[in-house]
């Protein structure tokens, strides 16, 4: 093993071990699945052994796998933390934290998050960026950003992780505003817009219907935006979930959605590197995000 290992295929290999599925972890990465199996096998010729099985079940890692992942994740965090750490050497406003957020973060997060950085024992300024999921995961990734803000709707296991904000979830349609709650089950039979799988709330959709093993039938076009998913429900195209303060207006019609009676709720997370250099304060930024839900 005299030539050096392919950073592409280490960071391929982990996202697999990480989705448990080569067409998700090249959704997650950016790539196509050619690209990415080919990576792999690359990676794995170099390395003397396979490091998957594929099975109709799934991918596994095998026991050669197994030993060497975990050496993976901890190289790849070796490498983003310096990184990190040498941007924040070298650029100006070093007393900052990057904060990665949703688009279905809510305002009240975003001036909670402000708030907490005034009160760290040294005060912090902060620094937002919006974007859709796999682009935050990767800003997280590579030390472009210290802490993102995401729905709890996909695992990063090498990661610190706080639940910061729990929300119940609203069915739009044209039913009239303050109508009883609706059944999940009874919300099957229903037609669902969706918007682009980037922010996390198509993939809160199809898993909450998945996990009840329900059929989701859903518009064949698609919305771009929040705005866009109450005028299509409100014409009859369709209906549509979203968390409730991400309604524009209370008198949007829409419907509590419940399962088994309980309400549906999606929950939000702060996400960062316990290798971070400012570690300390993102937990205490994480932990007051929590304490004040």
């Amino acid at each position: 093993m005299t030539d050096r290992l392919n950073l592409e295929g280490l960071r391929y290999a982990q996202a697999v071990a990480e989705t448990k599925s080569f067409s998700a972890a090249s959704r997650a990465y950016g790539v196509t699945q050619p690209a990415l199996s080919n990576g792999i096998a690359k990676l794995e010729e170099r390395l003397g052994g396979k490091l998957f099985d594929r099975s109709p079940r799934g991918v596994t890692p095998t026991v050669f796998g197994t030993r060497l992942l975990p050496l993976i994740d901890r190289a790849l965090a070796s490498l983003d933390a310096v990184t990190a750490e040498a941007r924040r050497l070298t650029e100006p406003g070093g007393q900052k934290i990057c904060m990665g957020v949703s688009p279905l973060i809510g305002a009240h997060l975003i001036a909670a998050s402000f708030n907490g950085v005034r009160d760290l024992p040294v005060p912090r300024d902060l620094v937002l960026r919006e974007a859709n999921m796999r682009d935050l995961r990767e800003g997280l990734r590579h030390g472009d950003l210290d802490i993102i803000l995401i729905p709890a709707v996909q695992a990063m296991p090498r990661y610190e992780h706080r639940v910061i904000d729990v929300e119940p979830i609203v069915v739009l349609g044209p039913a009239p505003a303050g109508q009883a709650p609706v059944e999940l089950e009874e919300a099957g039979k229903e037609q669902f817009i969706l918007v682009p799988d980037a922010c996390g709330l198509t993939t809160f959709t199809t898993g909450l219907f998945a996990s009840r093993e329900l059929p989701l039938r859903t518009y064949p076009g698609e919305a771009a935006s929040y705005r866009v998913l109450e005028d299509w429900s409100q014409l009859g195209l369709g209906s549509a979930m979203m968390p409730r303060s991400r309604l524009t207006s209370p008198d949007v019609p829409h419907r509590p959605l419940v399962d088994g009676g309980r309400e549906v709720q999606i929950s939000f997370e702060a996400v960062w590197s316990a290798e971070s250099a400012l570690e300390a304060d993102l937990r205490r930024l994480a932990d007051d995000l929590a304490a004040a839900r």
